[in-house]
């Protein structure tokens, strides 16, 4: 993501042009950078909202498609709402939202130029918002809408599109940003199958683990594979997979510290907050320093190749709450 310094780098002609012009606008940008400077709390709400209406812990359903419309229209409303309660935005006294005490109109649409902006909005600022789950990209920027920039309304409630001419007037907040990854969409569709094959919760959850490794798995994945009111306890040691992947060596690391520091020890993706990433390893000399290696149980570990025998894996360290 870019500093705010450099910003006149990132953007087109236009949106410089607004940014310079427009004062409301400016201010509403640095503010909401200044909330989020990386992005992260946005595409978190945004995965979170998606995640939301997918419902898979009760439907099994992973994919954007399988939503029915009338599920793909309220997705405008989620994210509007959610992202209320994520920033604590003020509530808007014509628009949605009040912030830096400017009236700012929220739209998201999952097709990209698809937002659907309301007559009333003229001569506001909006806050559009795009998120596609197949491509696990998501941006959002600002707009002061004006009449001539738009398309002409042929819907009954008289909503109108942005011009795609003038779409470089938007100045982005994040552009083509990374969606934490929809694994269970993205993964090889046979291995999915194979996970889905089972009949239990924990037997598709150890096949999840099992198939998906190096790989970051949010805990909506496991909702939705394990469809269970207590999938935390089916990951969990004492019965769950990890107990059951350690005699194959595999280990499953959640979002502590002491997991995340052995997942970076090993060179591998490192859990975020609500994140599991699983790996197999096995022992290695601890003078051979030619691989990533990391100490636990008293041995020396290296993540396994494809021709390394199984074998049982040590004990992740102990929590209070393990997960």
């Amino acid at each position: 993501m870019f500093p705010l310094e450099d910003i006149s780098a990132a953007i087109s002609i236009g949106a410089k042009s607004a940014l310079q012009d427009d004062r409301e606008l400016a201010a509403v940008h640095a503010h909401i950078h200044r909330l989020d400077p990386s992005g992260r709390r946005f595409a978190t709400v945004l995965r979170d909202t998606i995640d939301q209406l997918l419902n898979g812990e009760n439907t099994g359903r992973y994919d954007w498609k399988a939503l029915f419309k009338t599920e793909k229209t309220h997705a405008g409303t989620l994210v509007e709402i959610n992202l209320q309660r994520e920033f604590k935005f003020g509530d808007g006294i014509n628009m949605d939202y009040r912030i830096e005490n400017i009236d700012v109109d929220c739209k998201y649409s999952q097709q990209f130029g698809g937002w659907m902006i309301p007559p009333e909005a003229i001569g506001h600022l909006c806050l559009l918002i795009w998120a596609d789950d197949s491509k696990s990209l998501w941006s959002a920027g600002l707009l002061r809408i004006r009449r001539e920039w738009l398309n002409g309304g042929n819907n009954r409630d008289l909503k109108l599109t942005v011009k795609a001419e003038h779409r470089n007037r938007i100045l982005w907040l994040w552009r083509d940003a990374e969606l934490p990854e929809n694994v269970l969409l993205h993964m090889n569709p046979g291995d999915r199958d194979l996970i889905f094959s089972h009949q239990s919760g924990q037997a598709r959850l150890n096949e999840l683990f099992r198939l998906v490794q190096r790989r970051r798995i949010g805990r909506n994945v496991v909702r939705t594979v394990a469809q269970q009111k207590d999938y935390m306890k089916r990951v969990r040691g004492n019965g769950g997979a990890r107990s059951a992947l350690r005699k194959e060596g595999i280990l499953i690391m959640g979002d502590y510290a002491s997991h995340q520091e052995i997942a970076a020890k090993l060179r591998i993706p490192v859990p975020a907050e609500g994140e599991f990433v699983s790996v197999r390893v096995v022992k290695v000399d601890p003078d051979d320093g030619s691989q990533p290696r990391v100490e636990l149980d008293g041995e020396t570990w290296k993540t396994a190749g494809p021709d390394d025998p199984h074998e049982l894996g040590p004990l992740l360290p102990q929590h209070t709450a393990s997960r």
